[in-house]
């Protein structure tokens, strides 16, 4: 199959990049199915994550009360703490629940050990 340059505009910056020969092989080859969306710098600004923009929610500690942000949107039924409150509990060993101990049932129930005394073996002639 043969592939010829072909000039794409980038979706970021709107400036045209070329899709070379090559990298249509290479897209190929390892069976890719769409065709890149952004130019080398956009791609690199990507990569370096310069541009993610983390989001952060204003709400209060369940457990103190204190107005805290935190880089998540909080559920419903489920507990926001602070820094300092999270930190406390992360350094505290969680509770561990008793074990049980399991029920026997009649038909797990154990056989009766079988004695290995010679003179418990009754004799044969």
């Amino acid at each position: 199959m043969e592939f010829s340059d072909r000039v794409l505009k980038c979706i970021d910056c709107g400036a045209e990049f070329v899709f070379t020969a090559g990298e249509q092989l290479f897209f190929y080859d390892k069976q890719f199915k769409n065709d890149p969306k952004h130019c080398k710098q956009c791609k690199a600004k990507r990569a370096s994550g310069s541009s993610r923009v983390r989001t952060e929610t204003r709400t209060s500690c369940s457990q103190c009360g204190e107005e805290t942000t935190v880089p998540f949107k909080p559920t419903q039924g489920r507990p926001v703490l602070c820094r300092s409150c999270f930190q406390k509990q992360m350094g505290q060993p969680k509770p561990v629940p008793e074990a049980k101990a399991p029920e026997i049932r009649d038909s797990e129930a154990k056989a009766p050990e079988i004695s290995m005394d010679p003179e418990a073996i009754p004799e044969t002639n």
